[in-house]
């Protein structure tokens, strides 16, 4: 459960990341960023869902 709650604080992170570099107009880093918080936001909602319900 831990690992779940780490993954959540750095897609929540990503997700910040996301539009401060919008801000800036870095679309790589955007990219990145927005791939990275679906990445992150996926395992550690499937890891919840794993721990609950498993």
């Amino acid at each position: 459960m831990v690992t779940a709650i780490i993954l959540l604080f750095v897609a929540i992170l990503c997700v910040i990341a996301v539009f401060r570099e919008m801000k800036t107009k870095n679309f790589f880093a955007v990219m990145f960023a927005a791939v990275s918080a679906l990445m992150f936001g996926w395992f550690s909602i499937m890891t919840i869902y794993s721990n609950l319900f498993g």
